[in-house]
């Protein structure tokens, strides 16, 4: 069977192209699409294999993946946003418009600290808590208010791959002054204003727009196995329930289900880059610094690196899965997708796939994409 591929790319960048193509060529890809931006303008709109699982419908601009925790650094905008708005700090402690959430020692943790995965609270902890009880928003807060800290809060690092987005999600919604959720901000306010193509929570007459995702067949590889670690990943109630895909879609999760094209994700991270988003003014350049800001660093208690965390994004140092430039920030997504922000290249990227790996970061295939694009600049 023929690949069908849409390449839209200067001859500058063939090297990138037969990187792309070759992931298809040794079997890694079904259905990808890469999207690079270079000073605002699309250098790169990559698309290649099929949307659906009969392989009859070639992947479109239209459509949309499901990039898992690469939307993380769409919630991390829009807490951004707020922020830039004054209606956040990110020294402010959680505690001082959530009271709830000051149990168990918490009340002195900052948003930042809390954007860094730096609370405790990388699962849930109570053996009553099920797949189902993941979309029961209030239900969720309460038990993440209430619940104890699964290491010192403020000390190290545990990613929380699902909780994340509760916790942004909850600081949006009492701080955005129409208590909006995170998802309908990140609409509103910035999405479609610029026609983007990002959703933290996908409505239901969007949901054909949605490409077919195939699992990945082994498992990642976490290392040792801490309590923060098992809370997040191996508890048999740790993520929802696989089976409801139009639930999950719906559901305003903010940390692991966002759904999005390669190229709104690409315009998107601009705003780490210069503040703007399609030649708008987004950030200001105080704002942009802070949201890039190290807030932790060291091994982390979930993921098996050491890893620099800023306000809801990953620094590059030490690890190096977006590019050359140490300062670089971006995010990685369940399966393989990723998508980073190189202020000092004037850089956005993003990857995205429907057959997921079982890399946690820095999977080979965009690893291959990004060091050919790279040695092209």
């Amino acid at each position: 069977m023929t690949i069908p591929f849409d390449i839209q790319a200067d001859s500058q960048f063939e090297s990138v192209v037969a990187a792309f193509k070759s992931n298809f060529e040794d079997g890694g890809e079904i259905g990808a699409s890469v999207c690079a931006v270079l000073d605002g303008d699309v250098i790169l709109d990559l698309k290649g294999g099929w949307a659906d699982k009969a392989q009859s419908f070639p992947i479109g601009d239209d459509h949309l993946y499901s990039i898992f925790s690469t939307g993380k650094a769409a919630a991390a905008l829009v807490i951004a946003h707020l922020a830039d708005q004054d209606r956040l700090g990110y020294d402010q402690s959680v505690s001082t418009f959530w009271p709830e959430f000051a149990a168990h020692g918490k009340g002195h943790l900052t948003i930042g600290q809390v954007m860094s995965h730096q609370h405790g609270l990388t699962g849930i902890s109570d053996p009553e808590w099920t797949p189902e009880d993941w979309y029961d928003w209030d239900k969720t807060i309460q038990a993440l208010a209430a619940q104890k800290p699964l290491f010192e809060p403020g000390t190290t690092s545990g990613y929380s791959p699902i909780t994340y987005g509760f916790l942004a999600g909850e600081i949006a919604r009492l701080t955005d002054k129409f208590g909006r959720s995170i998802g309908e901000i990140l609409r509103q306010d910035i999405c479609e204003p610029h026609n983007i193509d990002v959703w933290l929570g996908l409505p239901e007459a969007e949901h054909q727009r949605s490409v077919y995702m195939q699992k990945p067949k082994r498992l990642a590889k976490f290392g040792q196995v801490t309590p923060a670690l098992k809370a997040a990943f191996y508890e048999k109630w740790s993520a929802t329930d696989g089976t409801q895909l139009k639930r999950w879609r719906e559901a305003s999760l903010a940390g692991s289900n966002c759904q999005a094209s390669a190229k709104g994700m690409a315009r998107l991270m601009q705003a780490f880059v210069d503040g703007t988003i399609n030649g708008s003014v987004f950030l200001a350049e105080d704002m942009q610094e802070k949201v890039r800001q190290v807030r932790i660093t060291g091994q982390d208690q979930v993921l098996p690196f050491e890893l620099n965390i800023a306000a809801g994004l990953m620094v590059n140092y030490p690890n190096f899965f977006y590019g050359p430039n140490p300062v670089t920030v971006g995010h990685s997504g369940w399966g393989g997708s990723c998508a980073f922000a190189d202020p000092d290249m004037g850089l956005t990227f993003c990857y995205a796939m429907t057959r997921q790996d079982n890399s946690l970061m820095g999977d080979p295939r965009a690893l291959r994409i990004i060091e050919a694009l790279y040695a092209c600049l």
